[in-house]
């Protein structure tokens, strides 16, 4: 029998696996889609931003003590936040995607509208567009591609003081076939002769002394070598800027992360939505994950939902004002009146309840009923569905996905070992 079974297949779900598995537990992953990091800039954001301040956080560390008390942070605390990021930091050294921070600080880069954005460890290849650094830079598109407009981005990096230009080159130089989205798009770049052929084409359109803004495309499988390529064909700094879905780099980095799974033995089963469950006696028994036929149910001695939250699928709602957690049927802080859901502006600078509510949780992580006790003895959650925090708004969806699948995996690691025989 499985120690542990992860539901969950983003960010949360891989890291607590890896972490899991180094501890030597028997893990396996199950979830319904490919997870959210196909959807991420594939940088990791620690904290951004804080409540209703609009000037982004400066150093993550110097700002966490001030979150709600409920906070994913305030319950891990902060040595553990920092640990599981210094952890994740060296597992995936090997990866080649160069993931660094700057001392203690957020790093500003570009968005994809182009309006600096705070994150604590970025890839190498988005390190050269840093806010710090003032040289120039031109903004490089191709005519016709979706979802990535480099004269939007050099406008808005230009009204925040940037010097920077934009400039545009023939689809040919990426692919002779034009319906091409941002994933297929980085699998020509992996082609060295599409590599050379952008260093061609961009050596007629670059400056001296510029930096060389891109979409985030170069490379799949090959990134680092493409990077390498075109920094020193055109002897100049390189950096992507994060696109629209599908996401390049947030694919390289679930990429990186079941490898280093596969090479550790754990399977990660995508297509398997957990539909079901039983428990006895407070325990858990199995989760049973839909089929073609008759469900697949799958037994362990610890479960761990990471499952995300209402963005991710972990949460569900109905026009009868009810919202729930769709594995567990947890209970939620959300408010279960819909009227409580959603503030009248849409972009308020609070974010919205129906965001920040979801599965409260003790100091292990194990999810708590209404007087505080543990819902199943063998069931721990982490990542974007843990309650009063808002992770897309606050700029700390990876840093709590990592944090917590760290933590949870360890508090699973160090039960008494009887009690996880016992199951």
């Amino acid at each position: 029998m499985l120690d542990l079974l992860i539901i969950g297949a983003g960010l949360t779900g891989l890291t607590a696996a890896l972490r899991a598995v180094e501890a030597g537990l028997r893990v396996k992953v199950i979830a319904k889609g490919m997870g959210s990091l196909y959807w991420a800039t594939g940088a990791i954001d620690v904290l951004g931003y804080l409540g209703v301040e609009e000037r982004a956080v400066a150093s993550p560390w110097e700002r966490m003590a001030e979150l709600d008390a409920g906070h994913p942070y305030q319950i891990l605390g902060e040595a553990r936040v920092r640990n599981a990021i210094d952890w994740f930091q060296e597992r995936i050294e090997p990866s080649g995607l160069g993931y660094r921070s700057v001392d203690t600080r957020n790093l500003l880069t570009p968005s994809p509208a182009g309006a600096w954005r705070p994150t604590y460890l970025t890839p190498a290849g988005q390190r050269a567009g840093a806010a710090t650094d003032d040289r120039p830079m031109v903004v490089v598109g191709f005519q016709g591609m979706r979802d990535f407009f480099p004269h939007l981005v050099a406008r808005n990096l230009s009204a925040q003081g940037q010097v920077v230009r934009a400039a545009l080159l023939p689809w040919s130089v990426l692919s002779e076939q034009r319906d091409r989205n941002n994933a297929q798009l980085a699998e020509c770049v992996d082609d060295i002769h599409t590599q050379q052929r952008l260093v061609d084409a961009l050596k007629l359109v670059v400056k001296p002394g510029e930096r060389v803004g891109l979409p985030a495309i170069l490379g799949r499988d090959a990134h680092a070598q493409a990077l390498a390529h075109l920094q020193q064909g055109l002897k100049a700094d390189v950096f992507e800027i994060p696109t629209l879905p599908p996401s390049a780099p947030g694919i390289r980095l679930a990429t990186a992360l079941r490898h280093a799974l596969e090479q550790r033995g754990v399977r990660v089963e995508i297509g398997m939505e957990a539909i079901g469950f039983h428990a006895e006696d407070g325990v858990i028994q199995w989760v049973e994950t839909e089929t073609s036929a008759r469900p697949l149910r799958h037994r362990a001695h610890a479960f761990l939902l990471a499952t995300g939250g209402v963005l991710g699928g972990g949460f569900n709602s109905n026009p009868a004002g009810r919202f729930w957690e769709t594995v567990f049927d947890l209970p939620l802080t959300v408010p279960q009146d819909r009227r409580q859901w959603f503030r009248p502006l849409f972009l308020d600078a609070r974010g919205q309840p129906a965001f920040h509510g979801g599965v409260a949780v003790n100091a292990a992580l194990q999810p708590v009923n209404a007087t505080g006790d543990a819902v199943y003895a063998n069931l721990w959650a982490a990542g974007a569905l843990l309650a009063h925090a808002d992770p897309i708004l606050e700029r700390s969806l990876e840093g709590v996905a990592i944090a917590s699948g760290v933590t949870a995996a360890e508090a699973i690691c160090s039960r008494d070992a009887a009690t996880i025989q016992a199951g």
